[in-house]
């Protein structure tokens, strides 16, 4: 929910309706401001009150006043639990790797403000403002892409991110790398000493690789779009038929994604003279890559559709352990930590992603083959000279390669932690970061795609001077503003970055919308 912030700008109220993908994308990337919603307030310090009160009476609580994980049986003295507190952090921030992303970062923060205005982790509201303190004063921790098995849930990469709230881990700010201690004092906030139970609260959950599935989905819903227009772009240049489109053949295998695909696909192209150009030709049937495209587009659509779902129901979920309900004054030991929703979710969106990149990697390979495509040899005048695109097929060969090896499922393996007490662990975290990586480079693959495919119509004969369809026509003109005709060898990696900086712009989606309609 957006309400006005100060100046005008759009605040995100957080705490009181269910957060979409589109908001956290909105926070996460475009630094949207959040705030707090009254009500939420009122449950956390309810529950606060509760741990307290526990805490005053001596009630054993697992990782409150005791040890954690196989340690749980060990309890802690009353003048330990701060330390106890702050020691989880220290002795749990074992990550290892490159740092994660600013907007993943800002991601996790805003899934992890959510799931602690829900009021089921006992926490203080304190803390949870020097966490949206951080969020909003643009202070992004330094947190290792690498140690979390996914259960219970992200322990190493969150416990470093909770190390800036008491001053100590490192963090960006402005661009800068320093101590947590300097960061917190840029935005003029004191290091947090912990109370008993907020070093767990801080780190027990999905945050992670649900921030990276978010970020994933919302990308991989744009992807889809534009594997559409790369495949019809490419459909008009090899002389393809508009009968595979046709809403009959859908209606009768009435897949969703199929049929979104497919009417995509025909809006695209309406009112191609190029397709029109040949309708009683001697070719019976397209190749698969052509004639599939709405089968195979819309299979993954449809896992899009799955998975965004599940995402968007993690984001709204509390995943802490334990879990206290002030309702009944009671508290219960779970396993909402758990990962194994995301892992599933994303090892079936990896292969959904990478399946895009592998027929449009074969489509690439028929406009750039003349024996299958009728256009000079690699989309060059003078071949032989030239090699025009023929690496750049072997790039989108090379990544579609790599993500064969990516979507073997994490979410199947399991290593047991914490002597053997969490002897079932998801591997989500793995799962959703090769997820990411498949994302980026079908990215490149769908670009090799749609310079192909643009190069092919400037070089169709010149003599079939015949309109481009509606869709395909804006996708070539927004192409053509960056990226000029390859009369000529030239360096093409700048070509192909330039091509997926527009992919991901969202610019070349916007002109085909524009013309067609919003595409599903």
């Amino acid at each position: 929910m957006q309400t006005k912030g100060r100046r005008g700008t759009k605040a995100i109220l957080i705490g009181q309706d269910d957060l979409s993908i589109g908001d956290l994308v909105t926070i996460a990337r475009h630094s949207a401001k959040v705030r707090l919603a009254k009500t939420a307030q009122d449950r956390i310090h309810r529950a606060r009150a509760l741990i307290e009160k526990w805490v005053q009476e001596g009630k054993i609580i697992y990782g409150i006043t005791t040890g954690f994980g196989a340690l749980s049986d060990v309890n802690i003295s009353k003048k330990d639990l701060g330390r106890l507190q702050k020691n989880i952090l220290m002795s749990h921030a074992a990550g290892v790797g490159d740092p994660l992303g600013e907007e993943i970062v800002r991601a996790i923060m805003v899934i992890r403000i959510n799931d602690l205005s829900k009021g089921y982790s006992g926490i203080r509201y304190e803390t949870i403002q020097h966490l949206l303190g951080l969020l909003n004063g643009g202070v992004c921790p330094v947190v290792p892409e690498k140690g979390s098995v996914g259960a219970s849930g992200d322990l190493a990469p969150t416990a470093h991110l909770g190390l800036v709230l008491i001053g100590q881990g490192e963090a960006f700010y402005r661009a800068k790398r320093m101590s947590g201690k300097k960061a917190l004092a840029a935005i003029g906030l004191s290091p947090l000493r912990f109370e008993a139970g907020e070093g767990l609260a801080l780190i027990n959950g999905t945050q992670v690789m649900t921030a990276i599935a978010a970020l994933v989905i919302h990308d991989a819903v744009r992807l889809s779009k534009m594997a559409d227009i790369a495949c019809a772009m490419s459909l008009e240049v090899l002389m393809g038929s508009g009968a595979e489109f046709d809403p009959r053949i859908h209606r009768v295998r009435p897949h969703q994604g199929q049929s979104a695909a497919a009417d995509n696909m025909l809006r695209i192209t309406k009112n191609s003279e190029i397709i029109h150009s040949h309708e009683h030709c001697s070719r019976i049937q397209d190749a698969y890559t052509l004639r599939c495209s709405p089968q195979i587009h819309g299979a993954s659509k449809d896992a899009l559709t799955h998975v965004k779902h599940i995402v968007e129901t993690e984001i709204n979920s509390t995943t802490t352990n334990p879990l206290v309900f002030p309702e009944t004054e009671d508290f219960l030991l779970g396993g909402n930590f758990h990962g194994q929703p995301i892992a599933l979710a994303t090892d079936y969106l990896a292969m959904a992603i990478a399946e895009l990149g592998n027929v449009s990697e074969r489509r690439v390979e028929r406009l750039v083959n003349p024996q299958l495509s009728e256009l000079p040899a690699f989309l060059v005048r003078k071949g032989g000279l030239n090699s025009g695109y023929m690496i750049a097929q072997y790039t989108a060969a090379a990544l579609v390669s790599e993500n064969k090896v990516l979507c073997h499922p994490a979410s199947i393996d399991s290593i047991p932690t914490s002597a053997n007490k969490e002897d079932h662990v998801s591997m989500g975290t793995i799962s959703a970061r090769k997820c990411r990586s498949i994302l980026d480079n079908t990215e490149y693959v769908i670009a090799v795609e749609l310079l192909c495919a643009a190069q092919a119509m400037d070089l169709l004969p010149q003599s079939t001077s015949y309109e481009s369809g509606e869709g395909t026509r804006e996708a070539y003109k927004a192409i053509r503003e960056k990226i000029s005709f390859l009369d000529k060898d030239r360096i093409l990696s700048g070509d192909i970055e330039t091509m997926v900086a527009l992919l991901r712009n969202e610019e070349i989606v916007r002109r085909v919308e524009g013309a067609v309609g919003e595409l599903k």
